[in-house]
Parts: C-alpha cells; sequence; structure tokens
C-alpha cells in the first residue's frame, strides 16, 4: 500500500484496526508512536548497488486500554511527516512488537480492516549465483534414476 492509499482509505474509516498475518487483531488500544522515512542503500551479492525507501509506521501496545486510535488522528500524524517523504508516494511497511522481537510487514487494506503482511527475503542477483538454473531444472524422482551408482569425485560436477 502507498501513503497515498493509506491517507484515502483513513478518511473513510472511525476506528483503525490492524490483523497480524496469523489472523490476530493488533489490539484495539495500540499507539502509532513513529511515521518515518526508512532509506537502505545496499550492494546485493552481484556487486549491485540498490536503494530503497519506504515509510515506516512503528505500533506500539501499552496498559492504557482505554486509548482508541482514531483515523482522524492517524491521518493528522501522517500529514505531519509528508515533508519526510518529499513528495513520493511511497509504500507503507509497518513495525509491530510480536513475541520477543520487532516484526515488519507490508500493509494491505481488505475492505474492512488494515492487514499486516509478513516480509521476506529474496536473492536480488539469482543470475550471477546460479539460482535461476536451480529453479528452472526439471525435478526428478529417485526412483526414475534407475540403479546408476558412480562414484563421486571432487571436480566431477555430480554433486
Amino acid at each position: 500500500m502507498k501513503i497515498s492509499q493509506l491517507q484515502e482509505t483513513l478518511k473513510t474509516m472511525d476506528e483503525v484496526p490492524f490483523v497480524l498475518p496469523n489472523g490476530t487483531f493488533v489490539p484495539a488500544h495500540c499507539h502509532l508512536t513513529e511515521i518515518g522515512l526508512a532509506t537502505k542503500t545496499f550492494i546485493d551479492c552481484g556487486a549491485k548497488k540498490h536503494q530503497d525507501k519506504k515509510v515506516l509506521l512503528q505500533l506500539w501496545t501499552s496498559v492504557d486500554t482505554d486509548h482508541r486510535l482514531k483515523a482522524d488522528k492517524f491521518l493528522n500524524i501522517i500529514h505531519s511527516s509528508l515533508s519526510l517523504f518529499e513528495g513520493e508516494d511511497l509504500d507503507v511497511e509497518v513495525e509491530y512488537q510480536v513475541a520477543d522481537t520487532v516484526g515488519r510487514f507490508s500493509l494491505d487494506f481488505d475492505g474492512t480492516k488494515f492487514t499486516l503482511q509478513g516480509t521476506k527475503t529474496d536473492c536480488l542477483a539469482t543470475d550471477l549465483c546460479g539460482i535461476d538454473a536451480i529453479k528452472n531444472k526439471t525435478r526428478k524422482s529417485l526412483s526414475a534414476l534407475g540403479d546408476n551408482t558412480v562414484a563421486c569425485t571432487p571436480g566431477g560436477g555430480c554433486c
């Protein structure tokens, strides 16, 4: 979800419910403690330079169970942060404490609630690592190979 989509969605809401990937709700008394620009500049395993920018929201739950994050308050916080993004319509990610660590999630909306989607790692240079070749190999069952016992030797290419 882009920051512009988040703003438009919030304009149609009163309460702001969030659901974790496992289907449980973030407690309704959560706080939006931060909104910021997260910039990551890095080199992938193929030595190519990348830069990734995201809007990062941080949710936090405390003991004040009467607190409610209302959509208008959420919008006000977003509006106060827009200068950080310099007019870019960036993707939004959410940080939230899950068990013993902080999880980072992408944000989506299902029509009634915001859904936090798990993020995944991936290789950005699969063509250089040989991962593309592995992904594209045809799988064979061991029984289809028959009894072709061959001794594997270093550098022989069998393993």
